[in-house]
């Protein structure tokens, strides 16, 4: 059964959610003048702007740059600062991690660090190889560096610069998720994280975020583990073997978004909106959230070699969940890690790759007369900015009961919507239980 507080889903109608990670961006000189979203040539997606309804979204209204998972727990409307138990804990549930009660997990990134605290890198050039990554994390958690805290500290690494750190106590009672983030690039708020983009790049000192004794102490060893650990990054094997290769080394870690298993948690898909639901997910923390809300989770795994058959792979496994249940969630990663590199080419010939081989197949196999489908953002990643930010993110909406907008005007993927105050725009949250009503509600 639906709850009381979400719309009965449309009788025999289906619904596909198409999150493309970062695509939100802002005009650039590289790109002509145009955002590189808008500059992409998008036949297809242009095709369902012309046939159905666009506008921009506000993910999570003014002034909140959300990362990745608060973005999309918004967009399968659930509340990110109250339902989710954190970035940390999602990263560990994606992978496996058998977290306990009294536990904490973070979000790791392996990074560039200074001596003096400054961050040169926040992910090692993203050229860090997994394989390097677990060598360093094997060694991390080996070296026990929390024994004398009666605290286990293990590191487990995930894709290329990224891990999860996981704290378990031995002795002294349940650790807390209430501390700050050291990682000077991401604020914490509740369960959810948002960037922030310091004056100086450097590493922060954790603190509690109340007055608990487990607070204090989980702050204080989170802040041992990093001085620790950059003592035995430094002379590391691989690091060493990086450097005689001219490559970035892994001296330091960030870590943020604490969390431990929550002691309600958030209420599942299929209550909430009475049916069922899958996700196509590509990385752990989509993973995590699948798993946490009963998501059927069809891991495909990140992008490698022939970007275009990984899309068409992607199309294949979208079709095929729609063929047997009543929701899927889509992520495709692709358009993040340019928005974060400034690479503005770049990201314009992603876009283009998903149109192309993404979209093409999905849209070619879709039965347009029993399916809605969204396709929007998590947030934006401007490459002029190299980080998330608040700006809107493109949306749009086809299928049976999307009028298309009134007007009409718009017939390009990616061009600005129809109003210049974000404040107007429709939020992340109410986007999906609106498209599962037997008449979307959308603006005109």
């Amino acid at each position: 059964m639906a709850s009381s507080s979400s719309p009965e889903p449309a009788s025999a109608v289906r619904c596909a959610l198409i999150v493309l990670d970062g695509l939100g961006d802002r005009p650039d000189d590289r790109t002509g003048g145009l955002s590189p979203v808008e500059a992409a040539l998008t036949p297809v997606l242009d095709g369902l702007v012309a046939q159905g309804w666009s506008d921009e979204l506000s993910v999570l209204g003014p002034g909140i740059a959300p990362e990745s998972d608060a973005g999309v727990f918004a967009l399968l409307g659930y509340d990110p600062v109250r339902d989710s138990p954190g970035r940390g804990v999602l990263e560990a549930i994606g992978i496996g991690v058998p977290l306990a009660a009294g536990d904490v997990a973070l979000r790791l990134n392996f990074a560039t660090v200074a001596a003096d605290g400054r961050v040169l890198d926040s992910r090692v050039g993203r050229s860090l190889a997994t394989e390097e990554a677990a060598e360093l994390a094997r060694d991390l958690t080996a070296a026990d560096l929390l024994a004398p805290e009666g605290i286990g500290a293990e590191v487990r690494a995930t894709v290329g610069h990224r891990g999860v750190l996981w704290f378990r106590p031995r002795s002294g009672g349940a650790l807390s998720p209430n501390i700050s983030n050291p990682d000077p690039f991401y604020e914490k708020v509740g369960g959810m994280g948002t960037a922030r983009q310091p004056v100086e790049a450097r590493l922060l000192v954790c603190r509690p975020t109340d007055g608990t004794p487990a607070a204090a102490r989980t702050a204080a060893a989170v802040n041992s583990f990093l001085d620790r650990a950059r003592t035995l990054l430094a002379p590391h094997p691989v690091n060493q073997r990086r450097a005689r290769g001219g490559a970035r080394e892994a001296t330091g870690l960030l870590v943020r978004n604490a969390g431990s298993v929550p002691e309600v948690p958030p209420e599942p898909f299929e209550r909430r909106y009475g049916l069922r639901g899958a996700a196509v997910t590509e990385m752990p923390v989509e993973r995590g959230i699948a798993r946490l809300l009963g998501l059927e989770d069809r891991f495909v795994g990140p992008m490698t070699g022939d970007r275009d058959a990984g899309y068409r792979q992607r199309a294949r496994v979208a079709l095929e969940l729609l063929a047997r249940f009543g929701f899927v969630y889509v992520h495709l990663k692709g358009p993040d890690e340019p928005g974060h590199d400034g690479d503005a080419g770049g990201k314009r010939e992603v876009v283009e790759a998903i149109d192309r081989s993404f979209f093409g197949p999905f849209v070619a196999g879709l039965d347009r007369s029993t399916t809605r489908v969204a396709v929007t953002a998590d947030h934006a990643t401007p490459c002029a900015l190299r980080a998330h930010s608040d700006d809107p993110v493109p949306l749009v909406v086809i299928g049976p009961g999307v009028a298309p907008k009134a007007g009409g005007a718009r017939s390009k993927f990616g061009a600005p919507g129809r109003t210049s105050d974000p404040a107007a725009l429709l939020r992340g949250r109410v986007l999906l239980p609106r498209l599962l009503a037997p008449s979307p509600a959308l603006p005109s």
